[in-house]
């Protein structure tokens, strides 16, 4: 933000000047281009990479607390976030990547666009304008709306109800431009759109996506409507061809590989850990589970080799850190490398020699003894080439191997997951989670007949979109094979999915949906929804099985949540705080936002979506 404003102030600046210099009349150099320069694609091309960075990332932090992805031991800004805890500093990047990198060029974006009636471009700036700001009222609530994108450097805030109908309607906006034929002279919307090549359609079924997700997104309010959903959801996509995907290359060359490094930076690194949570979901071994895995699970976990009693290497499983144990506070997981801090064992592996058989791990690289067998949580980590400073290596192998190019390729460290390694598809809005929203309005509205058949086209359609990416893999390489039409099948026709009207249930629409949605901000926004683990909305019972704050919750995280009911909102995680750019730069209008802006407890306030009425929210803010 800080960034931003100087940009305003440089902007009032120039408009002081311009009639000093218009006697020069002097033509655009594009070797020295200004904000008029750059065309329609080059900027739609920019804000798609930059806007991904924003929403993935805003992502992430939902991964955190949504208890999927956890951390190893440790006090840095962003493990406080898994404590539920999070400190100033781990809330910024997000809000930094929205307003300073994306939304600031919006303008110029749509003033190029407009000029040229190139009306695809406009909607496309228009839908990710309303996405963005949306997004941001997800993570943070109250912030600078309809003063955001001006020349006013300390802009006021709107409330959660403005920004909301504010994107709803800018959404409504888009949804007319996409409609509209571009003329010839207009440049070609192919040229500059990196997410759907250039077809309007797929834009159009994109906006009625998010337009119900949003809508969904309101459940909780008296005027809640699900055919109203339903009959959005009719003009979403109906397809797997119809998702709209940021994909992503595992290269080393800067302008292909920065963004996804960013994104994911806090996820692909040797820290970050499955939680038995999120495992137990993909086993079905959960309270009350089926028991029969699902033929995504070595997919979406990790695997780590492993040298089994006979000496040999083998791929095994990660373990789930169990986030509601004792583990991080006893000092673990720790973090490790193969064989690089036991040199004794490196010693005997490298020469050949067999290890020890009792203990049959890796070596953890710890001298506690206790922590030595934290080798069963294999990191998350998949390498990206641009990360590599010798050797560029094989751009279709992102598999994380310890000393890659010294000559021990042997020691690989893990397989990585489908949705972290440096190639993995963004799938920003898809046919699977279509299914679900549609599977949930039927289940509302009683008929479990439709949202049976629902269920089950998500569940299906989410393994065949795997599998587009899968197929671009060496089908021999661990981890990365597609899923077999006969392993799907049996799958839905087990124990683990709902058979009948009679079996399902709304836990289990949501499990299924939250699996596919894996590293999407919509499952923290669904738990908010649903409270989490408390089971008090509606007669849906627990819809989230086995979920209650970390073990880690102690008296410092409990000065930010005014409840210790679980039935009672403010017992939940419901946003983060507003990050030091405002508090910094404009904290008078912060302060005006929200009576709890700078207090702790701005954390279980929640946002105005997640309010069952108008009143409640302004109880919490005024």
């Amino acid at each position: 933000m800080k960034k931003f404003k100087y940009i305003c102030l440089g902007a009032l600046f120039a408009l002081g000047v311009s009639s000093c210099s218009d006697y020069l009349d002097i033509n655009n150099n594009p070797d020295n281009p200004n904000n008029t320069v750059p065309s329609a694609s080059l900027r739609l091309r920019a804000i798609q990479a930059n806007f991904v960075d924003a929403y993935e990332s805003s992502g992430t932090r939902g991964c955190w607390i949504t208890g999927n992805i956890a951390k190893t031991s440790g006090t840095a800004y962003n493990d406080m976030i898994i404590k539920w805890r999070p400190a100033v500093n781990s809330c910024t990047w997000p809000y930094q990547s929205w307003f300073i990198y994306t939304a600031s060029n919006i303008p110029d974006l749509l003033d190029k666009a407009e000029s040229e009636e190139a009306w695809h471009y406009v909607g496309a700036a228009q839908l990710i304008h309303a996405w963005g700001f949306m997004t941001m009222l997800d993570v943070y609530g109250e912030m600078p709306y309809t003063e955001a994108l001006t020349s006013n450097i300390t802009p006021k805030y709107d409330d959660g109800k403005t920004i909301y109908e504010g994107c709803m309607a800018m959404l409504d906006k888009a949804i007319e431009n996409f409609q509209k034929e571009q003329p010839t002279t207009a440049e070609a919307f192919a040229d500059g759109d990196t997410w759907n090549g250039g077809d309007a359609k797929k834009w159009l079924k994109l906006a009625y996506g998010l337009k119900a997700r949003w809508m969904l997104n309101t459940s909780k309010k008296a005027d809640f409507d699900p055919q109203a959903v339903l009959e959005v959801l009719a003009k979403a996509a109906d397809s797997n061809d119809d998702g709209t995907v940021m994909h992503y290359r595992n290269s080393n060359l800067d302008q292909e590989s920065g963004i996804k490094a960013l994104q994911f930076g806090n996820l692909t690194n040797t820290t970050s850990r499955i939680t038995k949570w999120y495992l137990d979901l993909l086993t079905n071994t959960f309270a009350d589970g089926s028991g029969v895995e699902d033929p995504r699970t070595d997919l979406l976990v990790p695997s780590g080799q492993f040298m089994n009693k006979n000496g040999q290497l083998e791929y095994r499983r990660t373990a789930g850190i169990d986030l509601y144990s004792n583990i991080r506070n006893a000092g673990g997981p720790v973090t490790f490398d193969v064989f690089s801090s036991d040199t004794q064992t490196a010693i005997k592996f490298l020469g050949g020699v067999k290890l020890d058989p009792v203990k049959d791990i890796w070596a953890s690289g710890t001298t506690d003894e206790a922590r030595k067998g934290d080798s069963i949580y294999v990191p998350i980590y998949s390498e990206h080439l641009s990360w590599i400073t010798s050797s560029p290596g094989d751009p279709n192998d992102d598999r994380y191997i310890a000393n890659r190019y010294n000559g021990k390729t042997e020691r690989i460290i893990s397989t990585g997951t489908f949705y972290t390694r440096a190639d993995a598809p963004g799938h920003l809005l898809c046919y699977p989670e279509v299914c679900f929203m549609k599977a949930e309005c039927y289940f509302r509205l009683g008929q479990k007949g439709q949202a049976l058949q629902e269920y089950k086209k998500g569940i299906r359609a989410h393994m065949e979109l795997m599998n587009i990416k899968l197929a671009d893999y060496d089908q021999s390489v661990y981890g990365k094979q597609m899923i077999p039409t006969e392993k799907m099948d049996a799958f839905l026709s087990s124990e683990a999915v709902a058979q009948t009207e009679a079996e399902l249930t709304m836990a289990k629409i949501m499990q299924q949906k939250f699996i596919a949605c894996s590293y999407s901000i919509q499952n923290w926004n669904d738990m908010r929804r649903f409270n989490y683990g408390a089971g008090n909305i509606k007669d849906f019972g627990v819809v989230y099985v086995g979920f209650d704050r970390p073990n880690e919750f102690d008296a410092e995280s409990g000065r930010r949540y005014t409840s210790d009911n679980p039935s009672d909102s403010r017992y939940w995680f419901r946003r983060f705080q507003q990050p030091s750019l405002e508090s910094d730069y404009n904290i008078n209008n912060l302060k005006e936002s929200n009576k709890e802006a700078l207090e702790l407890t701005i954390n279980s306030c929640p946002v105005w979506w997640d309010c069952a009425s108008d009143e409640e929210y302004y109880s919490y803010i005024k």
